[in-house]
């Protein structure tokens, strides 16, 4: 990739994949335990091209009360007898109330940039509204949605589904993610490796997704 200076935040579409690629291997390394992110091979055209898809990362539960829960990460590669032993993170998976939550980051060919879209749904596949999503956002992500200038949801058709899905819009993602990166300690050259940690360590924050930060650390 460029140079920070000459770097208007954006990637190509074969950076994106590299990024995907190298993104979803750290991600298994760190922790084997952890729900992984996968890339799927995925193509609008007619024949399947290995290197246009997406990453996916699906059927998260909550953990702990709705209006104080996380999408924890780092909880989620724990065992069985820690969780047993934790009533305040489990969510019962027989209780009809829970609820699971689908996140894909795709790229966009039109701002250049990956973006996140997201769904959550009922145990019983009815999905939920904005205002339930919200509802179930921890308060630090609502504020971040309500008073950056840099994010806002909306409900957009996913590019390789052609269903609904709920997104972050992209139109800041290129001016923050150059702001981002050039006040690291990176130095002249941005990498891939960073690319994709860095980027979803602040738009993971907006829905409550939190990254393990040895991810984002070690790139």
């Amino acid at each position: 990739m460029r140079g920070v200076g000459t770097w208007n935040g954006s990637l190509s579409a074969a950076d994106f994949y590299a990024s995907a690629i190298c993104f979803s291997q750290r991600w298994k390394e760190l922790n084997s335990d952890l729900p992984k992110w996968v890339w799927m091979p995925c193509s609008r055209l007619c024949a399947i091209s290995e290197d246009e898809g997406y990453l996916v990362l699906e059927k998260i539960k909550l953990r702990g009360e709705r209006n104080n829960s996380n999408l924890d990460l780092n909880d989620c590669g724990r065992s069985a007898n820690d969780e047993l032993t934790d009533e305040a993170t489990l969510v019962d998976v027989y209780n009809h109330d829970a609820h699971l939550y689908d996140f894909h980051v795709v790229y966009s060919f039109t701002y250049r940039v990956p973006v996140l879209y997201f769904r959550g749904y009922k145990s019983d596949g009815c999905q939920l509204s904005l205002d339930e999503i919200k509802e179930e956002l921890p308060s630090h992500a609502v504020q971040i949605l309500e008073k950056s200038k840099w994010t806002f949801m909306t409900q957009e058709e996913h590019p390789y589904l052609n269903t609904p899905w709920y997104t972050l819009h992209p139109c800041g993602t290129g001016d923050w993610m150059k702001l981002l990166l050039s006040s690291t300690s990176y130095g002249e050259k941005v990498s891939l490796i960073q690319y994709l940690p860095a980027w979803l360590s602040v738009i993971g924050q907006t829905v409550g997704l939190r990254v393990p930060l040895e991810l984002y650390s070690s790139s």
